[in-house]
């Protein structure tokens, strides 16, 4: 059968000359056919002859009463779900080869007697009015540092009306993360909206305690955050993420336009963090560069930004305890013992700590996430456990001391040849070479020593990568005069007579 298109042409060409064949040739048909068609003045679908009986017979008679009740009683189920169900039965008489067939069949039963699909509705947004936030995770880009795999999300901002976008990586949905992600977006655009959307994050709201089904309450940090901006926090009802719809499209654009550009690259790997987040700078900007003419209608109507940012951590002032641990929201961080009873100002980040005496900067720790937890650095430890070799069996964070599984590997080793006490001492004194050389080299050395089947100690893994300087003794040259052995003579010559 022609489609409709080329009818219209056979009779507009046949219109014109008259000609059956030059008209078929110019709508690419066979003569005869063409001739049906202008001696029946019909359409091809008001020619075609409509019937009600089959013309093979149906495969999917026997269990398709069954899959419509399946399908009414569970409407998310997948049409190839239930086909491969039926498919795995003998008794069904379907094969592979009726599975378009199937899908057929399904697809339009659902469109003549399944349920009512969710509709979407096109907002009409004004210039300047709304900017929306919110999290990606960005795993399916399978990005890597120097080898290892990257885990992040991305903080996303989105205007709707232009839709200019911003994202930071970041890695963790806190509220950290949004006044990082928001403020390096209007430092971008250098201007503001009226209105700030997010979804029901913890890092945005939660919920209000004795006022059951009421809608989740904005956290004091969030409302802070808003204040300093001039910002009208918006938010959307609980679990109905279609109302964030216009960033949680981008977001979808966001990963397909960095995964596309990634191939372009021809490696997802990247010698630094610094490399990947300008990596990210220059895709978004090549992306927000073709949408200046709606975004200039946006900066004009938008206000001036506040004169300061607000800080992007929070500080706190742990004591260190007699364990040289400090708790800093709920998580246990070690320090250098030298520190115990002092008070530390760190300043929580949202991906690491930095760790002050008064204002002199120590050292910087990566953050725990999780309701509680502890990091315990072995260094920090090493020498007060040499002086107290006991406490390591029974010691809390004891777990902490095997750098790797080959460490623990090496100290169940050492404790089965040794005995348990002398085992601890030689662990002890591996951790102490660890913390000197590095935890790699140890454990490149400890991998062929557990490899022997021979009882080894810490000092001969010590002497392989530092082998003891020897003193080697020099002696002078002895060069022998013949004058002195000359007078030496005569002196013996004079002696005898």
């Amino acid at each position: 059968m022609i489609t409709q298109q080329q009818y219209k042409r056979l009779m507009n060409e046949y219109d014109k000359t008259g000609k059956i064949s030059v008209s078929a040739m110019k709508a690419a048909m066979d003569r005869h056919t063409a001739r049906k068609y202008i001696e029946a003045g019909q359409c091809p679908a008001e020619l075609q002859a409509k019937h009600t009986w089959r013309t093979r017979p149906d495969s999917l008679a026997k269990v398709w009463p069954e899959v419509v009740r399946m399908l009414r009683e569970a409407p998310e189920l997948e049409a190839k779900t239930v086909f491969e169900h039926f498919l795995a039965r003998p008794d069904s008489g379907l094969e592979e080869r009726h599975l378009r067939t199937f899908f057929r069949r399904v697809r339009h039963w659902r469109a003549t007697q399944g349920p009512e699909r969710e509709v979407f509705f096109a907002q009409d947004r004004k210039p300047g009015e709304l900017m929306q936030l919110d999290w990606t995770y960005a795993r399916e880009l399978a990005v890597t540092i120097q080898g290892q795999p990257l885990d992040h999300l991305f903080c996303h901002v989105v205007l709707p009306y232009s839709d200019w976008q911003w994202a930071t990586r970041c890695i963790s949905e806190s509220f950290l993360s949004l006044v990082g992600g928001l403020q390096a977006a209007l430092g971008q655009l250098g201007k503001r909206p009226e209105c700030l959307g997010t979804d029901n994050s913890s890092a945005a709201t939660h919920e209000l305690e004795q006022m059951p089904g009421r809608p989740r309450g904005y956290n004091a940090d969030y409302l802070e955050l808003c204040t300093h901006y001039d910002l009208t926090p918006m938010t959307i009802n609980v679990n109905c993420p279609h109302e964030h719809g216009d960033v949680a499209s981008a977001n979808r654009h966001l990963k397909r336009r960095l995964d596309q550009h990634l191939l372009l690259r021809g490696s997802r790997d990247f010698a630094s963090l610094e490399e990947y987040d300008r990596f990210v700078r220059g895709v978004l900007k090549a992306a927000n560069a073709k949408r200046h003419a709606p975004l200039a209608e946006e900066l004009a109507v938008m206000r001036p930004l506040p004169a300061g940012r607000l800080a992007e951590y929070r500080e706190y002032e742990p004591v260190v305890s007699s364990q040289s641990l400090i708790r800093v929201n709920r998580h246990a961080y070690s320090v250098p013992s030298r520190l115990i009873g002092h008070t530390l100002r760190v300043e929580q980040h949202e991906a690491e700590l930095k760790v002050f005496l008064g204002r002199e900067f120590l050292f910087c720790l990566p953050r725990l996430r999780g309701d509680r937890g502890s990091l315990v650095d072995f260094r920090h430890v090493i020498a007060p456990l040499l002086r107290k070799p006991g406490a390591f069996i029974h010691y809390r964070h004891r777990e902490a001391l095997y750098p790797s599984a080959v460490y623990r590997a090496a100290y169940d080793r050492l404790a089965a040849d040794h005995g348990e006490r002398p085992g601890v001492i030689e662990y002890l004194h591996l951790l102490k070479l660890a913390a000197e050389e590095t935890v790699e080299k140890v454990q490149a050395v400890l991998q062929e020593q557990l490899a022997r089947p021979d009882k080894w100690r810490t000092a001969q893994v010590r002497e392989r990568l530092a082998p003891a300087a020897r003193k080697v003794i020099e002696l002078a040259g002895l060069t022998p005069s013949l004058q002195a052995y000359d007078t030496l003579l005569e002196r013996e010559v004079v002696h005898a007579g």
